[in-house]
């Protein structure tokens, strides 16, 4: 219930009623955003018109569809006849005159349950099942059960895959990073009150005992409370890690820092292990769906966790990459990311930083420019999702880049200037990596 909350405010501000549908992988698709879905709009809540005030409202029935999702379970006909699980507790609760709403998601919580089955359309029905399955992957992996080989007991596979769907087809745009964090620090928090605490997650919280809170504030905190010593009148709140901080102890780890605390190793294996298997399962999805492997290598970077982008972009890319420009663009790139590469393998040192006193020849200053001006057009398009916008700008380097590469020698005598055309080379493949890692695409 506390997960479906603030989904249910984030699902309907991006108005998962009125875009969505499976991406589609040829020349003259339709992007995923003004794809028509097949729904019925969900029924007013609030004001329609505010949509702040909207997503709180939803974000309340949300929270109350969560409470009442798995009630049916206990009921003798579900007992009897499991297959009814949630049409009857949607019955039961249309009995007792619960909002049609709240009705709806504890019958399509559960969904989708295989790949024909459909996927809710109610932005309370899509908060309450995008919750209810993180809730599961994010439990099972806190507790290092995942699945094996071809041994899926507990349907995890499934679970990610519905996850996946819901959204690609309603067009739902959410950091996975933040949300696993999330669904973690409830779990812990939960288990922390009840005293079931398993290992693992015990030894988070015992690296970060001050991370014990009252009323959320951090600084109005004890330090090395347990369970025991808590005070049945006042709410605690467990944060054994921020996001934020997580994502810097997870950047100095990658980095080869000691993050000098132990008992998160455990912790920094749980984000980017859910995270690769929610890949893995939407590369299958998006192959299944007709796209190129290598471009969907292209675009999953490592800090890849917005699934609805990452199938944005393959589109994108799929519908650009036979163009002329295209061509252009990974043409451009790999000549750039080939010499980088070589030089790297000399265990040569990129600069990240350019030096324009150190430019002898006219195509070094036009690189330079054109990196600009692409750099900042590419990022707005970006901003705004437009990928094929991006990759027309970009696009426009290959010409500045052949001239460059064939006026100056890029392995000059002169160690700074050497340095300095590198770090030019670099930066148009830093710039690129916002939107493909075109050296991955064949051909």
């Amino acid at each position: 219930a506390v997960i479906a909350f603030p989904l249910a405010g984030k699902v309907d501000a991006q108005r998962p009623d009125g875009g969505g549908g499976k991406p589609t992988f040829s020349a003259g698709l339709t992007p995923i955003s003004a794809a028509t879905a097949s729904s019925s709009p969900p029924p007013s809540v609030g004001s329609a018109d505010t949509f702040p005030a909207r997503g709180k409202a939803l974000a309340a029935l949300a929270h109350r569809a969560a409470v009442l999702a798995k009630a049916d379970l206990q009921s003798e006909m579900v007992g009897e006849f499991p297959e009814l699980q949630g049409l009857m507790g949607r019955k039961y609760a249309a009995m007792q005159d619960e909002n049609p709403s709240v009705c709806a998601a504890i019958e399509d919580h559960w969904k989708p349950q295989g790949p024909a089955d459909r996927v809710p359309s109610d932005p309370v029905a899509i908060a309450v099942a995008l919750a209810d399955k993180l809730d599961t992957l994010v439990g099972f992996w806190a507790i290092d059960e995942k699945p094996t080989g071809s041994k899926d007991p507990f349907a995890l596979r499934r679970a990610a895959l519905g996850v996946i769907r819901i959204m690609l087809e309603r067009g739902i745009s959410l950091r996975l990073s933040e949300i696993i964090m999330r669904t973690f620090r409830e779990l812990v928090h939960q288990s922390w009150m009840k005293g079931t605490l398993s290992a693992t997650i015990n030894g988070i919280i015992t690296s970060f005992p001050t991370r014990v809170s009252i009323d959320g504030n951090p600084n109005n905190g004890y330090e090395n409370v347990s369970p025991p010593d808590i005070d049945p009148e006042v709410e605690y709140v467990i944060q054994p890690l921020t996001f934020a901080e997580f994502d810097r102890l997870r950047s100095k780890a990658s980095a080869g820092e000691d993050v000098s605390v132990a008992a998160l190793e455990p912790l920094l294996s749980i984000l980017p292990s859910l995270l690769a298997f929610f890949l893995d399962r939407l590369k299958g999805y998006l192959r299944e769906q007709g796209a190129r492997h290598d471009l969907i290598d292209a675009v999953i970077t490592a800090d890849a966790d917005d699934l609805l982008q990452i199938a944005r972009k393959v589109e994108a890319l799929s519908a650009y990459i036979n163009s002329e420009d295209g061509q252009n663009l990974v043409a451009g790139t790999k000549r750039a990311a080939n010499i980088l590469a070589a030089e790297e393998k000399k265990g040569t040192k990129i600069e990240n930083i350019i030096d324009v006193r150190l430019f002898k020849e006219p195509v070094e200053t036009a690189l330079f420019e054109a990196l600009n001006d692409a750099t900042y057009k590419a990022g707005l398009a970006v901003d705004k999702e437009d990928f094929a916008g991006a990759m027309m700008a970009l696009s426009k380097l290959r010409a500045p880049v052949d001239a460059f590469l064939e006026g100056v020698q890029v392995n000059d005598p002169d160690a700074a200037i050497k340095a300095n055309r590198l770090a030019l080379l670099n930066d148009m493949k830093k710039a690129t990596l916002r939107v493909a890692d075109f050296s991955k695409i064949v051909g």
